[in-house]
């Protein structure tokens, strides 16, 4: 070692450099540890908000912190118990198919067939002589010689457990005929017409149990629904005594329209216009007349009445609501009745008004024919002094015209009633008063 060059010593107190490759390691730590904290503290608030938030959205209510655990337990629980019973809702509601099905099965008992039988001349009888020269002989009916015989048939339901039936007037016209009920089961039962309804195709008739086939048990019965609560598109479902022959036919389709007003005819020269009518497409036929439309909670919504001839699938039926008050007019009185006005007009429509030369287009006009008096002799109309050719424009305050006619006006008031009538006659109006009369079933 030279003189001049002594050895290193080391200082003890020199801080000793760090390597780069820790200080790398340090910061990774730094930034993992403060992630760390930011990603659990959200997680920590973002559950606690979500607990508060179920908490106050819910119909249970509460504080979180009132309950605890046991709260958000309970609700829980709640929330599953509800989703369930939905789902088993959902899973237990019949389907359409089914639904026809269930109230094809419920209704069916309560629906009958309705048989007219009646004397009728024999007709000539042919007899075979097959060992003589001629095939046969022919041999006349004797003088005045009758037979029993059916000749009609219809429909109707029942709707009380004592045997009344509801169906159409057109349906027991002939006074001179017997009627007789045949239920889904086979049973046949004579019946008698309690009334028929002077304004509409309706009458009520009974079940006479002579022969105890009853043996004091109550019939099946059709509940009765709301008409004014339909709406077109609605499933509606038709039961009757299709052609006569095939009994219980059961159709189904929509409401088509309602407030139709048309113009029906039967036999024995029977024609009635009726308002305010139910048109379906589902197929009614010769001898469902009388039959229960139904809805698909099995309730009767209207009375099959009429079909039309020119057109396919186009059925009408009276709404129940218009039969529920001669039912309760049976229940009471025992006979059906309506306040009657007593003359005969024709509504005012813009037509009729150029026809006519008139100078409203609104109102009856009073009218009658070459056998058919305009005013009937005695009535209500002929103590007031209305005339043919006077133009009813009002009665009692509501207005007359083609969708609110005098028919149906009159309809809601009751014999005896007082009203008053706003008259035009020739240019001048005149307000007559009157007291209605009554027009029944007897």
């Amino acid at each position: 070692m030279s003189l001049y060059k002594l050895p290193e010593i080391k200082n003890p107190f020199k801080k000793k450099k760090k390597k780069k490759k820790d200080s790398l390691q340090f910061i990774k730590k730094r930034i993992f540890l403060f992630t760390f904290l930011i990603v659990l503290f959200s997680s920590l608030f973002g559950f606690l908000g979500g607990l508060i938030s179920f908490n106050y959205f819910t119909e249970w209510g509460g504080s979180l912190f009132s309950g605890g655990d046991n709260m958000i337990f309970r609700q829980s629980k709640e929330v599953e118990r509800i989703i369930e019973k939905e789902i088993l809702k959902n899973k237990n509601e019949p389907n359409h198919e089914e639904r026809i099905i269930n109230v094809v099965e419920e209704a069916s008992p309560a629906v009958v067939s309705i048989i007219v039988r009646k004397e009728v001349p024999v007709s000539g009888q042919v007899y075979l002589e097959p060992f003589q020269d001629l095939p046969f002989e022919i041999k006349g009916p004797e003088d005045g010689e009758t037979r029993k015989k059916r000749v009609g048939s219809g429909s109707g339901f029942i709707i009380s457990k004592n045997g009344m039936i509801l169906t159409n007037k057109h349906v027991v016209m002939d006074e001179e005929a017997e009627y007789s009920v045949l239920c889904s089961d086979g049973r046949e039962f004579n019946a008698k017409v309690l009334a028929k309804d002077p304004l509409q195709d309706l009458a009520i008739i009974k079940i006479v149990d002579d022969e105890n086939k009853l043996n004091g048990n109550s019939l099946p019965v059709l509940k009765l629904g709301d008409s004014s609560n339909l709406k077109i598109g609605e499933t509606v479902i038709a039961i009757g005594n299709a052609l006569g022959e095939f009994q219980n036919t059961v159709s189904s389709g929509i409401i088509s329209g309602l407030g139709r007003t048309i113009t029906a005819s039967g036999g024995g020269g029977f024609v009635e216009t009726i308002e305010n009518v139910i048109q379906t497409d589902a197929a009614i036929n010769k001898g469902n007349s009388g039959g229960p439309l139904l809805n698909n909670e099995g309730e009767v919504v209207g009375i099959n009445t009429a079909v039309s001839v020119q057109g396919e699938n186009i059925g009408f039926a009276i709404p129940i609501n218009r039969a529920k008050r001669d039912i309760k007019q049976i229940q009471d009185t025992g006979k059906i009745s309506y306040a009657f006005l007593g003359v005969r007009y024709v509504i005012i429509d813009d037509e009729v008004k150029e026809l006519q030369d008139l100078s409203v287009d609104y109102g009856a006009l009073i009218a009658g024919g070459e056998s058919e008096p305009a005013v009937i002799e005695g009535s209500a109309a002929d103590k007031a002094g209305l005339q043919s050719g006077d133009i009813i424009l009002e009665f009692d305050n509501k207005k007359i015209t083609k969708d609110n006619s005098l028919a149906e006006i009159i309809k809601d008031y009751s014999p005896g009633d007082q009203v008053i009538l706003t008259v035009l006659r020739g240019e001048k109006e005149v307000n007559l008063s009157l007291t209605l009369g009554e027009k029944s079933s007897e």
